[in-house]
């Protein structure tokens, strides 16, 4: 399932909302052990594990929206919407940041 995230930044901005994003996310949600690379210039691969399971998927980065795409485990799958919110509020959060110029 693809989620997509809408903003008016241009590419270039938002590829750095959301490298600062993912990595607030990363501090604040470290038990989950995120993971991330970036096999080319605007997608990454992500993944983190939650209930001893691993979740994966991608972001990639457009001129309009930054999608999100999480494979879930079916024991999983409760949890899937949280998990895209919970990164969705941080990306949200961080597109703010750099409306008001602090990135």
């Amino acid at each position: 399932m693809k989620h997509s995230v809408p903003h008016d930044l241009g590419k270039e901005k938002a590829l750095k909302v959301t490298q600062a994003a993912w990595q607030s996310y990363s501090t604040r949600f470290s038990q989950y052990h995120p993971t991330c690379s970036w096999p080319s210039p605007y997608k990454a691969q992500i993944g983190f594990t939650a209930k001893g399971m691993s979740l994966k998927g991608d972001i990639e980065v457009t001129e309009k929206t930054i999608d999100l795409e999480l494979d879930v485990p079916f024991l999983l799958r409760p949890f899937k919407s949280m998990a895209l919110g919970v990164i969705e509020e941080e990306i949200k959060t961080w597109i703010g940041k750099a409306k008001a110029g602090q990135i």
